[in-house]
C-alpha cells in the first residue's frame, strides 16, 4: 500500500477520519490530495472494470461526489473500495442540489461530479453546473473515459468522420415526426438513445423520415449479452416489432444520407485534389480509399495521373 498524507482526510459519520483510498486487484492505494475545483468522471458504461486508474484516483480524493442515484454510484464504490460521500444530483432535484455544490467549491472542495454510467454531462443535467462552476471561477477539469454513444459509433460499421449525436428523440408522435425529418437533412451520421419499450415505433417512424439507411442498433454494450444488429432501418423495425430482444441500454447508429452510394470518379478525382494539396500522395491515397471504400491501387493510380496532369480530366472507369 502507498504511503501518503492524511491532512485533508474527510471526517466520516462517527468521526474518524476518512483515508482518500481505493482498492484494485486487493492492493489498497491512498489518492494524493486533489486541487480544489469540480471534476468531470467518466465512468464505465457497463463493464465495472472500463475504469481508468486517474478515474478512481479523483473519486478517491475528492471531497465529495455528486451523482445521478447513489445507489448506482456505490455498487462502483463498493467494487473499488471508495468511501468519498454522495449527493444525488439529477434532473428532479438539480436547481436545489446546485448550490451546495457551488457552496463546496466556495469553501475550497475538490468536488467530482459522475453520471450513472459513461462521460457525465452527455443526456444529463450536469453542463448547468458546469457553467455555475466556471461562472463563479472554480476551475473545472475532466478524466476521461467511456462513452455510450462514442462505442456504438465505432462498433456501428458505419461512417466515423462526421456524426450528430440526438439523444433521445420526443416521445409525442407529431414532435417526433418533425424532428426525424429534420435529423433527415443532417448531412451525418445519427447516434441516438432509446429504451426498450419504445425502440421498435422508434425505428418504424426513423424508417419512414429517412427512408432506406443502413443502420445498427446495440444493446447492453460492455455487458454480459451485449449485442450489435445492423441491417436497413425498415428491416431492424421489422425485428424488434416480432419480438427481439429489447432489454437493457440502447444506442441507435443511421448511416448519413447517401452513404451508401459509390461515389462517382469525378468525386474521387475532387477528394484527391483536395487531399493532394495538404499531404502527400501517400496520405491522400489512404485517406480517400479510407472514405470512399474504393481499392487503394485504383486510388494510387488516379493519384498519380492527377500529380502529372492536376486539370486532367476524370478517369473515364
Amino acid at each position: 500500500m502507498q504511503k501518503g498524507h492524511i491532512s485533508r482526510a474527510h471526517l466520516a459519520g462517527d468521526g474518524a477520519p476518512r483515508l482518500r483510498r481505493y482498492t484494485v486487484t486487493g492492493q489498497a492505494v491512498e489518492a494524493p490530495p486533489l486541487a480544489p475545483g469540480l471534476y468531470l468522471v467518466a465512468t464505465p458504461i457497463g463493464n465495472l472494470r472500463d475504469i481508468t486508474l486517474r478515474a478512481l484516483e479523483t473519486l478517491a480524493g475528492s471531497d465529495l461526489v455528486a451523482c445521478e442515484d447513489t445507489r448506482v454510484t456505490r455498487k462502483l464504490f463498493d467494487r473499488y473500495g471508495i468511501s468519498t460521500p454522495l449527493i444525488a444530483y439529477h434532473d428532479h432535484n438539480a436547481e436545489t442540489a446546485r448550490p451546495k455544490i457551488l457552496e463546496k467549491l466556495a469553501a475550497g472542495g475538490a468536488v467530482a461530479l459522475v453520471s450513472d454510467a459513461g462521460t457525465p454531462l452527455i443526456s444529463d443535467p450536469g453542463y448547468r453546473l458546469v457553467r455555475a462552476a466556471a461562472a463563479a471561477g472554480h476551475p473545472v477539469t475532466a478524466a476521461p473515459g467511456a462513452s455510450a454513444a462514442l462505442m456504438a459509433l465505432t462498433v456501428s460499421g458505419l461512417p466515423t468522420d462526421r456524426f450528430f449525436f440526438e439523444g433521445f428523440l420526443p416521445a409525442k408522435e407529431a414532435a417526433r415526426r418533425t424532428r426525424i425529418g429534420e435529423l433527415a437533412r443532417i448531412p451525418a451520421t445519427l447516434v441516438l438513445f432509446e429504451s426498450g419499450p419504445r425502440l421498435a415505433a422508434t425505428l418504424a417512424a426513423l424508417a419512414a423520415g429517412l427512408g432506406a439507411r443502413e443502420a445498427a442498433v446495440t444493446r447492453e454494450l460492455t455487458k454480459l449479452h451485449e449485442e450489435v444488429r445492423r441491417g436497413d432501418i425498415a428491416a431492424l423495425a421489422a425485428d424488434y416489432a416480432a419480438g427481439a430482444e429489447t432489454r437493457g441500454e440502447i444506442v441507435i447508429v443511421i448511416a448519413p444520407p447517401g452513404a451508401d452510394a459509390q461515389p462517382s470518379s469525378a468525386d474521387i478525382d475532387a477528394l484527391l485534389r483536395a487531399a493532394l494539396g495538404r499531404t502527400s500522395v501517400k496520405e491522400a491515397v489512404a485517406e480517400v480509399a479510407a472514405a470512399t471504400g474504393e481499392p487503394r491501387r485504383a486510388v494510387y493510380a488516379r493519384a498519380l495521373a492527377l500529380t502529372k496532369d492536376p486539370d486532367g480530366a476524370p478517369d473515364p472507369t
